[in-house]
């Protein structure tokens, strides 16, 4: 698998999402551990998932968290290299509703219980999950910070930050911000200057929904018909140019697509293998939704 970096960690160019097997509509346990095994056997060694990635009940926190940990510990394989990522500040209270919390001790706390369900020492990239609009942003940032200088986390990242929030959350953490995670995919290109500034830094930029979310992911060929007249020219699917044309955006484009089978990882992953032309490029920088 090709590789790409975060921080001063090395991790395959395409990840995995865990939040599909977790949330409404999730499939069996045994399902998601197969779907977890198939990507770490095709060289996955990126799985990215999030405390608030459970049913909306009290009990179900850290579900995804619980799920990826027991996947990994139960992997046949060598998993030495394999980065979890996880998230906090973001909470799902109650069925449809998702709230934020981004005060610093509860940020500090929501690590801590992340490392345990992880069953880490520290854990390897925490990412503040969401702005709390209640909290100044860099009072929430402070916290990854202590997270960072307690040992608890090895990495800090964001994720649905602005331009301006990015360099406050590098300063904040003194040069150390290690990756922006944002939406980005053909629908949703409104994170282009995000994406542009963490090529400017070095900063790994980490697209989630990257097909265009769970609803929209299997007609990503039928709404863009740049992306499947590529796919068919190069005998891919549509969500493999996808994954592609993202990866030829900047080197610090490490896409985390969400899956529930192993299939769905499997054919992901072939994107690393895929080099788009120049004029493939343009195309689909250029593309839009197929006329209804």
């Amino acid at each position: 698998m090709k590789q790409r970096v975060i921080g001063d960690v090395s991790v395959s160019a395409i990840g995995l999402g865990g939040m599909p097997m977790s949330i409404e509509g999730r499939p069996d346990e045994r399902q998601s551990i197969a779907t977890i095994h198939a990507a770490l056997e095709a060289g996955v060694t990126l799985i990215d998932t999030a405390d608030a990635y459970h049913l909306a009940a009290h009990d179900e926190v850290g579900h995804n968290e619980s799920l990826i940990a027991k996947a990994v510990r139960e992997f046949h394989g060598d998993t030495s290299d394999v980065l979890i990522a996880t998230k906090g500040g973001h909470r799902r209270p109650e069925p449809g509703a998702w709230a934020q919390n981004g005060r610093p001790e509860y940020l500090k706390e929501a690590a801590k219980a992340s490392a345990k369900r992880l069953g880490v020492d520290a854990v390897g990239l925490y990412q503040f999950h969401r702005p709390d609009p209640a909290v100044p942003y860099a009072e929430s940032i402070g916290a990854l910070a202590e997270l960072l200088d307690e040992g608890v986390i090895r990495m800090a990242g964001i994720s649905n930050a602005d331009p301006d929030q990015i360099r406050t959350a590098n300063e904040v953490l003194d040069g150390r911000l290690a990756s922006v995670q944002n939406q980005f995919s053909p629908k949703f290109r409104s994170s282009e200057p995000e994406l542009a500034l963490c090529d400017e830094l070095g900063i790994a930029f980490l697209p989630w929904s990257p097909l265009g979310g769970i609803a929209n992911a299997a007609d990503l060929g039928t709404a863009y018909e740049d992306f499947a007249y590529i796919a068919r020219d190069r005998g891919v699917s549509p969500q493999v140019v996808a994954l592609a044309w993202e990866l030829q955006k900047s080197d610090v484009v490490i896409p985390i697509p969400g899956a529930s089978r192993p299939q769905s990882i499997l054919d992901s992953v072939t994107a690393a293998t895929v080099k788009l032309r120049p004029e493939d490029v343009a195309r689909l920088d250029a593309s839009r939704p197929a006329a209804a």
